[in-house]
């Protein structure tokens, strides 16, 4: 999932935790930071498109990083890379070349230091190569296809548009080929700046050395950045022709008449969105006893009644797959449900095709972890608020930091990207700490689903507990000219906040293009903006940014004047 999102690093974050002491702060007064640009990035940064970003050499005397002579030699590393000190072989070495992992070497490079990228796959990890991008490609033929098969929305149009079709290996291609397009401009833009692309598997051989293939390098900092693969539970056989996980699911080899969906989360609803729109049945199947189980109630509910009720999908709550055994001789999909309280039987489907949709687990076998003293937790890498591996005393690890899905605090590519580029920030000298709750999702169905910080309940809970009281504001895309031009009016807005100081708690968006919506918000938690300064922002008219003009605006904030907002702790 994209995401794109904005950090202001004009200055450093005061974080009251046992860990805040910096690992790179500034023993002397010679570290010139000039004035650092405003980073904007999504998912893949904007080098990942193929265009030409100017990069601003600045030099960190506090990193004894010194600037190469100029030349206009095209090579892996260019004088761009800047030059190791002269102890290790690079200032920074990252290990797995995935968005987390290409957001960190490209602002690394951008700050001067030696940097090299160690990929034992492709480059681009699985947003570019098995998630984001392929099933962005995938859904954006679902929506086209959902709309011309829609008689009724055309005809409010005046339009008349004859029975729609589609060719799977041509819909195939498309998503093929745009992750082929982007993994090979991701590629570029990395040696393009002068990142060092090394092929091999990475492993940590011991403090601040490195072993990929036969070769073994040395670098002053270690990002881990290996990402997640599929997550399948216990009892289920994939064979990647019936029974699928979302890496088989996106090379679209075939469109079953009737699939079976194990999990109801983001990747379970887009594929559910997918499927339906070129012609299959779905059943869901889910452990908990709702539908959507991660989104805000309020925004589940009406997303079921969108994008589950009138669709050709049914589905099972509370109820795990205990069994899953892969069509063959004739036989098709078996799929045996048990209560997820009882564990009895419940039912046994029969089907042509099960797509385990269950979530990913990290990919962290084989990393050497050992050779540091760090044991993983559920497979995760422990780290702090600020990205430092935790070794298994509970001792923080030179210079070793890990990022992305492997560590498990926010399993989204744009996070993996901030968070790398928020270790940069430190190893070169600046202490930053990143607000995960300032982070947006998206569930790109149609229509999207997007949100930012905090459900109701967790507000609730977190009012509950810290003694203050929770306001809600709603607007409605029914009131919205632009939405309205488009007959696009199901939809509505939720806005989660103190009345007491106006802060925003949460933002949560269903509706067309909720995931370009959402961002305003994201960047006013980000940047601590408060409600009563925000309402005051201009909106172009006609626009679907309206709705969050008019959620804002509906807001009771008792404050009148603005306050400093609370420091951002790291969720």
């Amino acid at each position: 999932m994209q995401s794109s999102i904005s950090l202001s690093l004009s200055s450093p974050s005061t974080i009251c935790r046992s860990d805040s002491s910096s690992p790179a702060a500034a023993s002397n007064g010679n570290v010139n930071l000039l004035n650092p640009r405003s980073l904007r990035f999504c998912g893949l940064r904007r080098e990942a498109f193929g265009l030409n970003s100017s990069i601003s050499m600045r030099r960190i005397e506090s990193s004894s990083v010194t600037r190469r002579p100029c030349s206009n030699r095209i090579l892996a590393s260019l004088s761009g890379n800047g030059a190791p000190s002269k102890e290790f072989d690079y200032d920074l070495v990252i290990i797995g070349a995935g968005v987390g992992g290409h957001g960190a070497a490209l602002h690394a490079v951008e700050k001067g230091l030696k940097t090299a990228i160690i990929e034992g796959d492709v480059v681009g990890g699985t947003c570019v190569n098995r998630g984001c991008v392929p099933s962005k490609a995938l859904l954006a033929v679902s929506g086209r296809m959902r709309e011309l098969q829609n008689e009724h929305h055309m005809k409010s149009f005046g339009l008349q548009v004859a029975a729609a079709g589609y060719d799977r290996q041509a819909v195939a291609d498309h998503a093929n080929n745009l992750a082929s397009k982007i993994r090979s401009n991701l590629t570029n833009s990395m040696k393009s700046l002068g990142v060092d692309i090394l092929t091999g598997f990475g492993s940590i051989l011991g403090p601040q050395k490195v072993k990929y293939g036969d070769t073994v390098i040395t670098a002053k900092d270690i990002i881990i950045a290996t990402g997640s693969v599929p997550m399948v539970p216990k009892g289920i056989e994939v064979d990647g022709k019936t029974v699928i996980t979302s890496d088989h699911a996106l090379k679209l080899e075939f469109i079953p008449q009737w699939i079976a969906i194990v999990g109801s989360g983001y990747i379970g609803l887009e594929f559910s969105d997918v499927y339906t729109a070129l012609g299959s049945e779905v059943t869901f199947v889910e452990a908990l006893d709702q539908l959507m189980p991660g989104f805000d109630p309020e925004i589940g509910k009406l997303a079921q009644r969108v994008l589950i009720n009138p669709r050709k999908i049914d589905y099972h709550t509370g109820v795990f797959a205990s069994k899953i055994t892969p069509a063959k001789d004739g036989k098709p999909v078996t799929i045996e449900l048990i209560d997820a309280k009882t564990k009895e039987l419940k039912d046994t489907l029969e089907v042509d095709a099960a797509l385990i949709a269950t979530g990913r687990a990290p990919f962290t076998q084989g990393l050497g972890l050992e050779n540091i003293n760090v044991q993983t937790q559920r497979g995760f890498v422990p780290v702090d608020s600020r990205m430092r591996v935790i070794d298994a005393s509970g001792e923080l690890v030179p210079h070793l930091y890990c990022i992305g899905d492997a560590n498990g605090k926010m399993m989204l590519a744009h996070a993996a990207s901030a968070q790398g580029i928020s270790v940069v920030e430190q190893v070169t000298g600046k202490d930053h700490v990143l607000n995960h709750l300032s982070i947006p999702a998206a569930c790109f169905t149609h229509p999207e689903i997007s949100m930012v910080g905090l459900t109701e309940p967790q507000a609730r809970e977190k009012a509950e507990k810290e003694g203050f009281e929770i306001g809600i504001a709603k607007t409605s895309f029914k009131a919205n000219t632009k939405a309205l031009a488009e007959n696009e009016g199901e939809g509505i807005a939720k806005l989660i906040y103190r009345p007491d100081n106006g802060e925003i708690l949460g933002v949560h968006i269903f509706g067309m293009h909720a995931a370009d919506l959402i961002h305003e918000a994201s960047n006013a938690i980000a940047m601590g903006t408060r409600i009563q300064d925000i309402k005051y922002a201009v909106h172009a008219h006609p626009t679907l940014s309206e709705v969050i003009d008019e959620l804002f605006k509906a807001a009771k904030v008792k404050a009148n004047t603005s306050s400093p907002a609370a420091e951002p702790v790291a969720a």
